[in-house]
């Protein structure tokens, strides 16, 4: 393939995965924006996320059968005119139910987007190159989108509320209707692998997982134990997941093999991905949150998510330079380490922390990120190839599992952390509130000053500037709660950046043993 031809295959690549991540982010960045086109409340909201994420997260585990047995060709053809209809669906949504129904459904067509961005950039590198070179950048372009998103919701938001969040939607999706026509992949040999028991066990997963994702992205606004039907919906994902186990395990073929899931090295990497989508969630699950509790606005931010945009890239092709299975180890260490420090750094935050003091740290951040999946990937995704091609669906389950299970409990865990914490230091710092101290009560006449021309009535004026100063005590409370959050990731980077150099150690004595032993004279 030319050089140009290349070129033209990752463009397409980027643009389908921009098309895909924009569609994701789009409502889950703005939720407190629609809310008023849609007139719901911020809970309400929430469940066009829910709704998004729930057939979402499993759908690409069917899309790999479903292209192997009728090919790729038509699998592209017919997902991207399923996603056009999908988005054009959008003109249709007037109210909150609607919108939520047309958010699942796009949920379900969003799926092959991604895969096809896999392929698309794959296809653009030889052989030799498709697993280092070709894996990240595919995965840097999944993590550009949150970025973008935050850049270009504001103009949108501007122009139409939800309907010029999904204006932007529709337009990407017939962009990319030709793109999927006119730049076709490399045929692939077709084999009949769909059974029965396949699809009885595609939708139990499915079942679980959506459970699950709804579980996550909920709990912590009904809160865990006050909404029983959460309790229902986590006793019918474990149901379905046992379910799909028993199934499985007593099946010649399996669509997923549970023993080799439950094989040692599996376990490992399935545990070191789910740290690391833990860890990686700093990001999206607090830093954004602590700049809307500073109440900081979108001129305020822009610069900083333009860095983290660059920082992401950089950090996506540096790892494509050092894809290196010899190096992978010393690639996580470097990425980890980034993250650590980057989230330590933000936990020495105040009311005061202006985007200024976190360019450094977050662009860290968002450089560790890029840099630790694709070598983690590439080293699973080659341990399924050498088991076979069957064992491939068993990897994209625990892939898919880690990033979006993994994604969503990243989320609901500090959120509910910090939740957790803003009680803790609230408590703390009301008990130092008293008007018996002088320093308290001058605060109280300072801040009720602010209403002494509209007020004459001194019990009502000092009522007013409690009222600020208890405004004043909560905000103070969810940056110390935020601060222990970035505290708390920092403390699990560190934690499993000293685990790996344990590891690498013990690998690396074992080695020195071993040939020691072998030396003639040695024994």
């Amino acid at each position: 393939m030319s050089t140009a031809k290349s070129a033209i295959y990752v463009v397409s690549s980027v643009f389908l995965f921009l098309t895909q991540g924009l569609g994701m982010n789009l409502a889950l960045a703005n939720l407190t924006q629609v809310q008023g086109s849609l007139s719901a409340t911020s809970v309400e909201a929430a469940w066009l996320s829910a709704a998004y994420m729930a057939p979402n997260v499993s759908l690409s585990i069917a899309l790999v059968k479903i292209r192997a047995q009728y090919g790729l060709r038509r699998f592209a053809e017919i997902g991207i005119v399923v996603f056009v209809i999908v988005s054009l669906m959008n003109i249709f949504v007037s109210d909150l139910h609607s919108a939520i129904v047309v958010r699942f459904i796009s949920g379900i067509a969003a799926a092959p987007m991604s895969t096809l961005g896999f392929l698309y950039m794959l296809e653009a590198f030889p052989p030799a190159r498709k697993l280092s070179v070709g894996l990240a950048l595919a995965l840097t372009c999944t993590t550009i989108s949150a970025p973008i998103t935050r850049l270009i919701s504001p103009a949108l938001i501007e122009y139409g509320q939800w309907y010029g969040l999904y204006t932007l939607e529709m337009a990407l999706a017939l962009i990319a209707l030709p793109i999927i026509y006119l730049l076709p992949l490399a045929p692939v040999p077709h084999a009949k692998g769909i059974q029965r028991l396949d699809i009885l066990s595609y939708l139990l997963v499915a079942v679980s997982f959506g459970c699950l994702a709804v579980v996550l992205s909920m709990g912590r606004l009904y809160w865990w134990f006050e909404a029983p039907w959460l309790g229902v919906l986590l006793t019918v994902s474990i149901a379905a997941l046992t379910t799909v186990v028993l199934i499985e395990l007593n099946r010649a073929v399996p669509l997923i093999d549970v023993r080799w899931l439950a094989s040692k090295e599996i376990v490992h990497f399935t545990a070191v991905l789910l740290i690391f989508r833990l860890v990686a969630s700093e990001q999206s699950a607090i830093a954004t949150n602590f700049y809307q509790q500073l109440g900081l606005q979108f001129e305020q931010v822009a610069t900083l998510y333009w860095i983290i945009l660059v920082a992401a890239i950089a950090g996506g092709l540096l790892c494509a330079v050092l894809m290196n299975p010899q190096h992978s180890e010393r690639v996580h260490i470097l990425a980890l380490g980034l993250l650590a420090s980057g989230a330590y750094m933000d936990s020495q935050a105040t009311s005061m922390t202006r985007p200024e003091q976190m360019y450094l740290s977050q662009a860290m951040i968002a450089a560790g990120t890029a840099l630790f999946l694709p070598p983690a990937m590439a080293r699973g995704f080659k341990a399924a190839l050498t088991k076979g091609p069957s064992y491939i669906l068993s990897f994209f389950v625990v892939f898919l599992f880690t990033q979006n299970i993994g994604s969503l409990f990243g989320t609901a865990a500090f959120g509910t952390f910090v939740t957790i914490r803003e009680k803790f230091h609230s408590n703390i710092l009301a008990e130092q509130i008293v008007l018996s101290n002088p320093l308290v009560a001058q605060r109280v006449n300072q801040l009720a000053a602010t209403y002494g021309k509209l007020l004459g009535d001194k019990t009502q004026l000092n009522g007013e500037g409690a009222v600020l100063l208890s405004q004043q005590v909560t905000r103070e409370a969810y940056i110390l709660a935020y601060n222990d959050a970035f505290l708390l990731d920092a403390a699990i980077a560190s934690c499993a950046l000293a685990g790996l150099i344990l590891h690498m150690s013990y690998k690396w004595f074992a080695q020195r043993l071993a040939g020691h032993a072998l030396k003639p004279g040695t024994a």
